[in-house]
């Protein structure tokens, strides 16, 4: 801006000193050239468009004439006052902030991407409770936004209501058990019994066979119970589907304890909505992108995934965090670098992330 000024006023000096050279005849013809240019702009040009050097130049020229010869001007004086005040108040007027929200910094955009990249089945609740693991708190809504600008698009939803309003007055001490079945390289089909709490989302695979029955069964509750110890007197109801493997000796098992076995109604998979969620969970993450080899394999293959779903894997309902954290919950950052690093397990099928030290 200063430059420009300087460029400006030695401009008209030099302007100045032509005019001084010439004769006043010439002087005064064009004198009158000029005004009459000036009147024919004046009928067609109704707002005029002035840069701040030329509002400087006119506003100095303006001290040089007498106030009597000011009717030259395309301007009012009343517009120069304006000018002057207008210069004032920007040079006492403090810099202030943009309003609305900060932009979101870009290595927080880059961790975001990174994660949507590299796990495409991962919506906008998942990445944020991964964030939220290595302490950056991203809500779901920037997630979304971040994804958006990009072209990525959410990961296929989940579809079907729940029991939340019954659930959530009495999730504490609700139980919920199930079998689901895995299908081998060999085409052997295997069973799997688990139980999943209501209020942490904790779940318990308890066993794995080829043949289930009522006996099995059972004795797979028995066992989990004693694993439980003292825990197990806070399981107030146990939900359960019609399965004939869940026999009366099966309930028997939970009411000796106190509590009370809830049979869903028939053919109302979502009258156990956590459990079959579950189901869903495991299929999609682990067992539907791996080959089983035999019932040994696959126990292992739960272990290592269970492990990772109770103490690792962040769950809405949770705020988005794991059922058993193994420590407590990182500290919320707004580091201008953040590193993540990754860990990938089941032969690289899931990923999980920490900060990196």
């Amino acid at each position: 801006m200063l430059w420009s000024f300087l460029y400006l006023i030695l401009g008209h000096v030099f302007q100045l000193l032509v005019l001084l050279g010439r004769g006043d005849r010439a002087n005064a013809i064009e004198i009158v050239v000029l005004r009459h240019q000036v009147a024919v702009l004046r009928r067609q040009v109704n707002r005029l468009d002035l840069q701040p050097g030329d509002r400087v130049m006119l506003a100095a020229l303006s001290r040089l004439l007498p106030r009597s010869s000011w009717n030259v001007f395309f301007v009012t004086p009343a517009t120069l006052l304006r000018w002057h005040r207008a210069l004032v108040t920007r040079q006492w007027t403090y810099p202030s902030k943009r309003p609305g929200r900060p932009s979101t910094p870009a290595d927080v955009r880059a961790a975001v991407l990174r994660l949507a990249r590299e796990n495409p089945t991962w919506g906008y609740q998942r990445i944020s409770g991964e964030l939220a693991g290595v302490g950056l708190r991203v809500p779901p809504s920037t997630v979304r936004d971040i994804l958006k600008r990009a072209g990525l698009g959410p990961a296929p939803r989940r579809t079907g209501p729940s029991w939340s309003q019954f659930l959530t007055a009495q999730a504490e001490g609700i139980w919920a058990c199930d079998l689901f079945h895995v299908d081998t390289v060999f085409l052997k089909r295997l069973y799997v019994l688990f139980f999943i709490e209501h209020a942490t989302r904790a779940v318990h695979v308890v066993g794995v066979t080829v043949h289930p029955t009522g006996a099995w069964v059972a004795q797979q509750a028995r066992n989990l119970l004693t694993d439980l110890g003292e825990r197990a007197e806070g399981i107030r109801f146990l939900i359960r589907d019609r399965d004939a493997k869940f026999t009366a000796v099966f309930d028997e098992v939970f009411t000796s304890l106190g509590a009370r076995v809830i049979r869903t109604p028939v053919r109302a998979p979502r009258a156990n909505a956590i459990a079959e969620r579950w189901v869903g969970t495991v299929r999609r993450e682990c067992t539907d992108r791996l080959l089983v080899y035999n019932d040994r394999h696959l126990r292992r293959v739960l272990q290592t995934y269970e492990r990772h779903y109770n103490r690792h894997r962040p769950h809405r309902s949770r705020d988005r965090q794991p059922p058993q954290p193994p420590h407590a919950p990182a500290t919320p950052s707004d580091l201008d670098q953040i590193r993540l690093q990754r860990r990938q397990i089941l032969h690289s099928l899931i990923n999980q992330y920490r900060r990196a030290a």
